[in-house]
């Protein structure tokens, strides 16, 4: 099925691939190739499932794998929304996407050698690993710290010092490591990282409590140098999570190239890698395989999915002489290209090089608590070092009274408060928003939210649900409507399958319509009372194109009839965007569809500043164009043709429903239909800058009350211990009240 007039703009994009190899490929990806070099004649495919969602599809998409011939296994990850097949080298993507859609299942091609790059977050689980040791550690040394401060003393409190020394020397050694690795790793640069002053203060508290216990001494800090690790490797993988942005989106991009493409040599048609394949080759794509090369058609007609590079949300008419694009997706028909532009001179792998651009540009902005801690190391120890030299030089040389006030400076300034005075706020808001359907992907993201002055929206997908609803259902007599059901029905054309949405809702019922027939690129025909009858192209059905999204119905009984339609407002967008209005925000559209369709969807919501007909890159441009100017750009956008978009913002927002490279470019994620917590997204992200203020404030008092004490010897290092843990729950209690 076809339609006559413009088209709209579907960012939501055909292809919803996951990019992450599987932990057994990542681990050992030499055991791979082995296993491959011992295998020749077996190859490997990956598809993305973006209809998956159950544990029923994982059995009935590995069902339809196993079911063609060669293959040899099938395995779907759900989480990634994959499969993953192996057989014999004849077996095609090709045959294995016929499969799927057989059972029900879109499904498209990736490559696997850029999957299998990707690798899997080993640091997080690592830190947690510590982490839980720490605190294993710190329950256990505490419980028999409670036993000296309750007044053990001679052989039973030595006993319960040596056991403490048992369970945190190799605590702190093994906890530690993230600390010790990251300070060595600076002094071997001449530099003093943050993590210095945090190593000489666990290596002082463990060696000055092992000291004191070989001398049968009264005071050991074990419990101080544990709860040191504890505090300090829970803010470290807060921060890692907060921060963490699992993949790479041009990376995303690039996986979504297709490898091989079907070259016609010598009459024949010839599977060949996208590098083997030249500018001026014949290349053949048949129904719903997508474009591997860009190219200009010179054989056969059909629809093309554009919705990937240029946002229109519907297939329009490819014929010869007209020009494709890698990444696009052919519907209907099959065509034969002449190569223009392959590999990584495509569309495609431009969009996915431009996306890599903005990236690397986002990499370079640093969080409050980094620059903080710029200055942090090397007063630090200039203080503590300042310490040491005094207090010898005032007791005269008593070299453990000095080294105590030396540690009890650098533990009681160890910057946990300073580590934490972000993370605990992100983590804080980001279970609020959460729970209002919004997930923080990037640790600044709320801290560059809070600095939004602009607000740029993409159309379809995004403001709009993506999907086309008729609009003029009661126009047509009941006969007109019966016909254009039964045509309609022999086509999976979205308005197609709309209209017979529609239908069935209004409890049509088709006509009976025989000999149906889909014609590549112009609609459906058939014979209704012996006269042909056709739902389609204007052009086709010898009607006058509308100015809106149509398509018509002659029957040869009277004018053609136009079934027009429209999209469906994503529920919250007018409360979000007068919400966004109400905080005094700039608001622009920016869309790939038709100025009529963005026109009208900018009217209903009140949005003034619009733009249509919107590429990739020029909406990039305008985004860096804004910021270029002085603003502050926040970026909503769900298709491929706005990943450039979203990487280049200041922060960005996609939707869950978004094409998995634009949720990865993105630094929140709206998980469900509701538009309206983006606006509260906004106005948390204040309230949440002002408590990173407030608790750098806290870290800040805390530093100019403690640090004297310690200087002046009035605090152990245990007793800079407890006042360092009571300033990260002091940080961490402030951040609780955004909840």
């Amino acid at each position: 099925m076809t339609i006559a007039g413009p088209v709209n703009d579907a960012d939501a994009g055909v292809i919803r691939g996951s990019l992450s190899a599987c932990p057994a490929c990542v681990a050992a990806p030499s055991a791979e190739r082995l296993a491959q070099m011992a295998a020749p004649d077996h190859a490997r495919l990956i598809l993305s499932l973006p209809q998956a969602h159950c544990a029923a599809c994982i059995t009935t998409v590995e069902h339809a794998m196993m079911a063609v011939p060669g293959v040899t296994s099938a395995r779907v990850n759900l989480t990634l929304k994959r499969v993953s097949v192996e057989g014999a080298l004849d077996v095609t993507a090709a045959t294995l996407i016929s499969a799927a859609a057989r059972a029900g299942y879109e499904a498209h091609e990736l490559d696997p050698g850029l999957l299998s790059s990707t690798e899997t977050d080993r640091q997080g689980r690592d830190l947690l690993m510590r982490l839980g040791v720490a605190f294993f550690s710190m329950m256990n040394v505490m419980l028999l710290s409670v036993a000296v401060w309750s007044g053990a003393d001679g052989v039973t409190r030595d006993m319960f010092h040596w056991i403490s020394a048992a369970i945190a020397l190799p605590t702190v050694v093994f906890s530690g490591q993230p600390f010790f690795k990251s300070a060595w790793r600076s002094l071997r640069a001449g530099r003093l990282g943050m993590d210095v002053p945090i190593s000489l203060a666990l290596i002082l508290a463990s060696g000055i409590s092992l000291f004191e216990t070989w001398n049968s001494g009264h005071h050991a800090y074990f419990d101080a140098a544990v709860m040191l690790s504890f505090f300090l490797l829970l803010g470290r993988y807060l921060d890692h999570r907060t921060r963490a942005v699992a993949r790479s989106a041009a990376e995303e991009l690039a996986a979504l190239e297709v490898p091989r493409a079907t070259v016609l040599r010598d009459g024949a048609e010839v599977v060949v890698n996208i590098s083997d394949v030249l500018v001026g080759d014949l290349v053949r794509v048949r129904p719903g395989g997508r474009m591997p090369v860009d190219g200009v058609i010179v054989e056969g007609a059909s629809e093309v999915d554009r919705s990937l590079l240029t946002g229109e949300s519907l297939p329009v008419y490819a014929g010869q002489g007209m020009p494709v694009s890698a990444g696009e997706v052919n519907l209907t028909g099959p065509l034969t290209l002449r190569v223009t532009a392959a590999g990584k001179d495509s569309s495609l792998h431009r969009m996915a090089d431009l996306v890599a651009v903005a990236e690397s540009a986002r990499t370079k902005y640093t969080s409050l608590a980094e620059r903080a801690a710029s200055w942090y190391s090397p007063l630090v120890h200039i203080l503590s070092f300042s310490a040491f030299g005094y207090w010898m030089w005032k007791t005269g040389g008593d070299v453990r009274f000095a080294v105590n006030i030396s540690a009890a400076v650098l533990i009681i300034t160890c910057p946990c408060a300073l580590g934490l005075a972000v993370p605990a706020v992100v983590t804080s808001a980001s279970g609020r928003l959460f729970r209002k359907g919004l997930l923080i992907k990037h640790g600044t993201a709320l801290e560059r939210l809070a600095e939004v002055d602009t607000v740029v929206f993409d159309k379809t997908g995004t403001l709009t649900m993506g999907a086309p609803e008729p609009t003029n259902l009661n126009d047509h007599p009941r006969m007109a409507f019966e016909v254009a059901m039964a045509l309609a029905g022999a086509s999976s054309h979205p308005l197609a399958m709309a209209l017979t949405e529609g239908a069935r809702a209004a409890g049509i019922r088709p006509a009976r319509v025989e000999d149906l027939r889909e014609v590549p690129g112009y609609g459906v025909e058939g014979l209704w009372k012996g006269a042909r009858v056709r739902l389609g192209r204007a052009v086709w059905c010898g009607a006058d194109a509308l100015d809106v999204t149509a398509t018509y119905l002659c029957t040869g009984e009277g004018r053609p009839r136009a079934f027009t339609f429209a999209d469906r407002l994503r529920p919250g967008a007018e409360t979000a965007v007068a919400a966004i209005k109400a905080q005094g925000l700039d608001i622009k559209l920016i869309s790939g569809d038709a100025p009529g369709a963005v026109a009208d969807l900018a009217g209903r919501l009140g949005i003034v500043d619009w733009t249509a007909g919107a590429l990739p890159a020029e909406k990039a441009t305008t985004v860096a164009g804004l910021m270029a100017g002085g603003a502050k750009v926040l970026m909503v956008g769900d298709g491929l043709n706005d990943t450039a978009a979203l990487a280049s913002a200041h922060v960005s927002i996609s939707p869950a429903s978004a094409l998995d490279a634009a949720r990865v470019a993105s630094d929140i994620v709206l998980l469900g239909q509701d538009m309206a917590p983006i606006a509260d997204a906004l106005r948390i992200s204040r309230q949440s800058t002002r408590r990173i203020r407030e608790n750098f404030g806290i870290s800040a008092l805390y530093n100019v009350v403690a640090v004297p004490l310690a200087l002046v010897g009035l605090a152990t290092p245990l007793a800079a211990a407890l006042a360092m843990s009571l300033s990260s729950i002091t940080v961490s209690l402030n951040a609780l009240r955004l909840r």
